[in-house]
């Protein structure tokens, strides 16, 4: 498996931690979506900038960049169907 390329993200978000309401923290199962993938979803999603200029500001190529998107929205979808916590960390990025 080929090491990861570091990500350059713009900072870490306020905040980290997301649980469905009127559900114990003991009782929920968790999803880490990782701060690359979530600083692609911010740009993306939420600024709507274009995934190929996305991509050149985290120093990935678009489809890599697609590829983060697609795991992300995956990881997303679940935590909100199936009612799981959503934990932000990890990955391999640097800030800028």
């Amino acid at each position: 498996m080929r090491p990861r390329i570091c990500r350059r993200i713009r900072g870490r978000p306020g905040v980290t931690y997301f649980k469905p309401a009127g559900i114990r923290l003991v009782e929920l199962e968790e999803i880490v979506l990782t701060l690359d993938e979530y600083e692609a979803i911010r740009l993306v999603d939420l600024e709507g900038t274009e995934q190929i200029s996305a991509g050149k500001q985290m120093k990935i190529s678009q489809p890599t960049l697609s590829r983060l998107l697609k795991s992300a929205r995956k990881k997303l979808s679940e935590a909100i169907v199936k009612g799981k916590a959503i934990k932000i960390k990890g990955g391999v990025y640097e800030m800028f």
